[in-house]
């Protein structure tokens, strides 16, 4: 199974793999990365750059764990874990907004939109692409990469 794996000490927070994140999601057509409207909430990162206590970046993305908090908390089966390919799915229909999986990620990666505040945004390993991240073809300092972990 592959996995974004993470080495922060290359990460130079330039914050490429939120904007390429932001450009695989957005809901209009536009292929042209520069029409991206930044300050829409609609255009939201599924991952963040955070600063660790001694002032570097660190990439924090999903990590679609072997036994996830969220999908266990989930009282309403919005989040299920893939057996086939170990990521973490979630259904917007099925979602009760209790945000149980926010509350309960030990990551703080996942987080309600910001647009209506009904929904969950988390990494969904760019499945409309294939499960080719965006975000990691948008790394160009190999601080975030696919790795293969055991199932």
């Amino acid at each position: 199974m592959k996995r974004i794996m993470i080495n922060a000490d290359n990460c130079q927070g330039c914050r490429n793999c939120a904007i390429a994140c932001m450009h695989a999601h957005r809901k209009d057509d536009s292929k042209n990365l520069y029409s991206l409207d930044l300050s829409n909430p609609t255009n939201e990162s599924r991952n963040l750059i955070v600063l660790n206590a001694q002032n570097k970046f660190v990439p924090l993305f999903c990590r679609h764990c072997s036994q996830p908090e969220c999908v266990n908390s989930c009282m309403s089966g919005a989040l299920v874990k893939d057996p086939d390919t170990g990521l973490v799915k979630y259904d917007a229909d099925k979602c009760a907004s209790c945000f149980m999986c926010v509350m309960n990620c030990p990551f703080g990666v996942i987080k309600p939109d910001k647009a209506t505040k009904t929904v969950v945004v988390r990494c969904d390993f760019c499945e409309h692409n294939g499960g080719d991240p965006s975000c990691v073809k948008a790394c160009r300092s190999d601080a975030i990469f696919l790795g293969e972990v055991p199932q």
